[in-house]
Protein backbone atom coordinates (compact mmCIF):
# COMPACT_ATOMS: atom_id res chain seq x y z
CA UNK A 1 0.00 0.00 0.00
CA UNK A 2 2.64 2.33 0.53
CA UNK A 3 4.58 1.76 -2.56
CA UNK A 4 3.97 3.08 -5.62
CA UNK A 5 2.82 6.34 -7.41
CA UNK A 6 0.38 9.23 -5.87
CA UNK A 7 -3.02 9.71 -7.49
CA UNK A 8 -5.93 11.89 -7.29
CA UNK A 9 -8.99 9.88 -5.99
CA UNK A 10 -12.14 11.99 -7.26
CA UNK A 11 -16.22 10.99 -6.23
CA UNK A 12 -18.27 11.35 -9.18
CA UNK A 13 -22.00 12.92 -8.39
CA UNK A 14 -21.71 16.57 -6.44
CA UNK A 15 -17.59 16.76 -7.28
CA UNK A 16 -16.96 15.89 -11.31
CA UNK A 17 -20.76 16.44 -12.24
CA UNK A 18 -24.40 17.52 -10.85
CA UNK A 19 -25.73 15.22 -8.80
CA UNK A 20 -28.64 14.22 -10.14
CA UNK A 21 -30.14 11.43 -8.08
CA UNK A 22 -29.43 7.71 -9.77
CA UNK A 23 -28.29 9.55 -12.80
CA UNK A 24 -29.14 6.66 -15.56
CA UNK A 25 -29.38 8.94 -18.96
CA UNK A 26 -26.32 10.08 -20.20
CA UNK A 27 -27.17 13.01 -21.32
CA UNK A 28 -27.81 14.31 -17.89
CA UNK A 29 -24.37 14.22 -17.43
CA UNK A 30 -22.93 17.88 -16.76
CA UNK A 31 -19.47 19.03 -15.47
CA UNK A 32 -19.29 21.23 -12.68
CA UNK A 33 -17.06 24.47 -12.92
CA UNK A 34 -13.74 24.23 -13.27
CA UNK A 35 -13.74 20.26 -12.79
CA UNK A 36 -11.88 19.62 -16.17
CA UNK A 37 -8.84 22.07 -15.86
CA UNK A 38 -8.22 20.42 -12.30
CA UNK A 39 -8.36 17.27 -13.53
CA UNK A 40 -6.12 18.67 -16.86
CA UNK A 41 -4.03 19.67 -14.36
CA UNK A 42 -3.28 16.30 -12.87
CA UNK A 43 -3.17 14.54 -16.13
CA UNK A 44 -0.17 17.19 -17.28
CA UNK A 45 1.57 16.41 -13.70
CA UNK A 46 1.47 12.44 -13.92
CA UNK A 47 -1.12 11.79 -11.31
CA UNK A 48 -3.76 8.73 -12.36
CA UNK A 49 -6.82 10.07 -11.75
CA UNK A 50 -8.93 7.71 -10.20
CA UNK A 51 -13.18 8.25 -9.81
CA UNK A 52 -14.92 6.27 -6.41
CA UNK A 53 -18.38 6.46 -6.93
CA UNK A 54 -20.89 4.97 -4.49
CA UNK A 55 -23.91 3.46 -7.17
CA UNK A 56 -26.74 2.29 -4.67
CA UNK A 57 -28.96 2.74 -7.00
CA UNK A 58 -28.02 -0.35 -8.91
CA UNK A 59 -28.51 -2.50 -6.04
CA UNK A 60 -32.37 -0.47 -5.92
CA UNK A 61 -33.38 -1.12 -9.39
CA UNK A 62 -33.51 2.73 -9.85
CA UNK A 63 -30.59 2.26 -12.65
CA UNK A 64 -28.88 -0.76 -14.49
CA UNK A 65 -25.06 -1.25 -14.56
CA UNK A 66 -25.81 -0.56 -18.39
CA UNK A 67 -27.11 3.03 -17.23
CA UNK A 68 -24.17 3.36 -14.71
CA UNK A 69 -21.77 2.52 -17.78
CA UNK A 70 -22.84 5.01 -20.37
CA UNK A 71 -23.48 7.85 -17.90
CA UNK A 72 -19.46 7.35 -16.94
CA UNK A 73 -18.70 7.25 -20.73
CA UNK A 74 -20.20 10.41 -21.27
CA UNK A 75 -18.33 11.87 -18.37
CA UNK A 76 -14.92 10.70 -19.94
CA UNK A 77 -16.42 12.19 -23.44
CA UNK A 78 -16.99 15.60 -21.90
CA UNK A 79 -13.19 15.68 -20.17
CA UNK A 80 -11.27 14.67 -22.96
CA UNK A 81 -13.30 17.20 -24.85
CA UNK A 82 -11.59 19.68 -23.10
CA UNK A 83 -8.29 17.80 -22.65
CA UNK A 84 -8.72 15.68 -19.86
CA UNK A 85 -8.98 12.26 -18.75
CA UNK A 86 -10.12 10.02 -15.44
CA UNK A 87 -7.22 7.00 -16.07
CA UNK A 88 -9.54 4.32 -13.80
CA UNK A 89 -13.31 4.25 -12.69
CA UNK A 90 -14.64 2.12 -9.85
CA UNK A 91 -17.97 1.63 -8.50
CA UNK A 92 -19.87 0.33 -5.56
CA UNK A 93 -23.41 -0.59 -6.68
CA UNK A 94 -24.31 -1.98 -2.93
CA UNK A 95 -26.83 -0.67 -1.00
CA UNK A 96 -26.49 -2.01 2.39
CA UNK A 97 -30.85 -2.60 2.63
CA UNK A 98 -30.77 -4.85 -0.18
CA UNK A 99 -26.97 -6.31 -0.86
CA UNK A 100 -25.71 -6.01 3.13
CA UNK A 101 -22.61 -4.55 3.96
CA UNK A 102 -19.83 -4.49 1.96
CA UNK A 103 -16.12 -2.95 1.85
CA UNK A 104 -16.21 -1.07 -1.34
CA UNK A 105 -19.08 1.27 -0.29
CA UNK A 106 -17.47 4.49 0.91
CA UNK A 107 -16.39 5.03 3.41
CA UNK A 108 -15.03 1.52 3.41
CA UNK A 109 -11.71 1.30 1.39
CA UNK A 110 -11.92 -1.68 -0.82
CA UNK A 111 -12.49 -0.01 -4.22
CA UNK A 112 -9.35 2.53 -3.06
CA UNK A 113 -7.23 -0.89 -2.24
CA UNK A 114 -8.37 -2.56 -5.49
CA UNK A 115 -6.90 0.68 -7.00
CA UNK A 116 -3.85 0.94 -5.53
CA UNK A 117 -3.13 -2.80 -5.84
CA UNK A 118 -4.24 -2.57 -9.84
CA UNK A 119 -2.25 0.39 -10.90
CA UNK A 120 0.62 0.23 -8.32
CA UNK A 121 -0.26 3.46 -6.16
CA UNK A 122 0.18 5.00 -2.92
CA UNK A 123 -2.55 5.90 -0.64
CA UNK A 124 -0.75 7.65 1.92
CA UNK A 125 0.59 10.09 -0.73
CA UNK A 126 -2.67 10.22 -2.70
CA UNK A 127 -5.32 12.87 -2.34
CA UNK A 128 -8.88 12.04 -1.67
CA UNK A 129 -12.00 14.50 -2.76
CA UNK A 130 -15.72 14.61 -2.74
CA UNK A 131 -18.07 16.80 -1.31
CA UNK A 132 -19.53 14.10 1.55
CA UNK A 133 -17.39 13.03 4.73
CA UNK A 134 -17.92 9.39 3.40
CA UNK A 135 -16.13 10.57 0.44
CA UNK A 136 -12.92 11.66 2.15
CA UNK A 137 -13.05 9.43 5.16
CA UNK A 138 -11.31 5.94 3.23
CA UNK A 139 -8.41 8.89 3.03
CA UNK A 140 -8.49 9.79 6.49
CA UNK A 141 -8.40 6.03 7.21
CA UNK A 142 -5.76 5.03 4.65
CA UNK A 143 -3.14 7.64 5.84
CA UNK A 144 -4.18 10.14 2.71
CA UNK A 145 -4.56 13.91 1.84
CA UNK A 146 -8.22 14.55 2.02
CA UNK A 147 -10.23 18.03 0.70
CA UNK A 148 -14.28 18.47 1.05
CA UNK A 149 -15.92 20.42 -1.63
CA UNK A 150 -19.23 21.42 -0.76
CA UNK A 151 -22.34 20.87 -2.89
CA UNK A 152 -25.57 21.72 -2.74
CA UNK A 153 -25.96 18.21 -0.96
CA UNK A 154 -23.09 18.57 1.62
CA UNK A 155 -24.79 17.95 4.78
CA UNK A 156 -24.24 20.99 7.59
CA UNK A 157 -22.71 18.11 9.52
CA UNK A 158 -19.89 16.99 7.05
CA UNK A 159 -18.98 20.87 7.03
CA UNK A 160 -18.56 21.27 9.97
CA UNK A 161 -16.68 18.31 10.72
CA UNK A 162 -14.54 19.48 7.62
CA UNK A 163 -13.74 23.00 9.24
CA UNK A 164 -13.01 21.21 12.75
CA UNK A 165 -10.26 18.71 10.46
CA UNK A 166 -9.30 21.64 8.32
CA UNK A 167 -9.82 19.67 5.25
CA UNK A 168 -12.61 22.30 3.76
CA UNK A 169 -11.81 23.98 0.15
CA UNK A 170 -14.12 25.44 -2.38
CA UNK A 171 -13.58 24.11 -5.16
CA UNK A 172 -11.60 21.14 -6.91
CA UNK A 173 -9.23 23.33 -8.74
CA UNK A 174 -8.42 24.45 -5.05
CA UNK A 175 -7.95 20.92 -4.10
CA UNK A 176 -5.51 20.06 -7.01
CA UNK A 177 -3.53 23.34 -6.65
CA UNK A 178 -3.01 22.50 -2.71
CA UNK A 179 -2.09 18.81 -3.55
CA UNK A 180 0.52 19.90 -6.67
CA UNK A 181 2.02 22.46 -4.70
CA UNK A 182 2.83 20.19 -1.90
CA UNK A 183 2.94 20.10 1.83
CA UNK A 184 3.41 23.15 3.71
CA UNK A 185 6.82 23.21 4.98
Amino acid sequence: MTQGRRAAFLDRDGTLIEDAHYLAEPDGVRLLPGVAAGIRRLNDAGIPVVVVTNQSGIALGLITEAQYHSTRRRLDELLRDRGARVDASYHCPHHPDVTGACDCRKPGTGLYRQAAEEMSLDLRQSLFVGDRYRDIAPGEELGGITCLVPSAQTPDRDLQLARVRGVLTTSLSKAVDSFLAGPDE
